[in-house]
C-alpha cells in the first residue's frame, strides 16, 4: 500500500486551503444578500400595488399597522390564517410571502394625505435590533401617482 509524502499532502492542503478562501467569503455573501431579497421585494409590490389603487380610486389606501405586531426575532415564522387579511392589506393585494412560506420581517403601510412610505422592519440575529427598510410614493392631486427612487435602509447588518 502506497501512502502520500508529506510534500504531496501539503499540496492538497493548499489546494483545499485556496478552494475555502473563495468559496466561504462567497457563500456568506450570498447568504447576506437573501436577507434583502424579502423585504425588498414585498415593499417593490407594496409600492407598486398602492400607485396602482391610487390610479384606480383617486386615493389612498387607509394606513396599516405593522404586522404582526412584532417581527419575529431571529428566525421565519408562519402566518397564521388571516394575518393579511385587514382592509388596507387586501386594497393593496399584500402578502410578503407566498402562504405557508415563512417570513423574516413585519410590515407597514403608513399614508398620510397625498404621501405613503411601505416600511418593513426585521431582527434576523435576534438581539433586539431591528433592521429597517422604506420605500416612499405620492399621488397628488393633478399628477400620476408614482413611487420615488431608491430604498431606505437602516441597520441592514444590524
Amino acid at each position: 500500500m502506497r501512502r502520500f509524502t508529506p510534500i504531496e499532502l501539503a499540496i492538497g492542503l493548499a489546494l483545499l486551503g485556496s478552494i475555502a478562501a473563495v468559496a466561504v467569503p462567497t457563500f456568506a455573501r450570498e447568504v447576506q444578500a437573501s436577507r434583502f431579497v424579502e423585504p425588498t421585494r414585498a415593499l417593490a409590490r407594496m409600492g407598486e400595488n398602492a400607485v396602482r389603487y391610487a390610479e384606480l380610486n383617486h386615493t389612498l389606501p387607509d394606513s396599516a399597522p405593522l404586522t404582526p405586531a412584532q417581527p419575529p426575532r431571529g428566525c421565519k415564522e408562519i402566518d397564521p390564517l388571516g394575518t393579511w387579511d385587514g382592509p388596507t392589506w387586501v386594497a393593496l393585494d399584500f402578502r410578503p410571502t407566498p402562504e405557508g412560506v415563512p417570513r423574516a420581517y413585519a410590515y407597514a403601510f403608513d399614508s398620510s394625505g397625498d404621501t405613503f412610505v411601505t416600511r418593513a422592519h426585521g431582527d434576523l440575529d435576534g438581539d433586539g435590533v431591528l433592521s429597517t427598510f422604506e420605500m416612499r410614493g405620492s399621488a397628488k392631486a393633478g399628477e400620476a401617482p408614482r413611487l420615488e427612487p431608491g430604498l431606505y435602509v437602516e441597520a441592514e447588518l444590524e
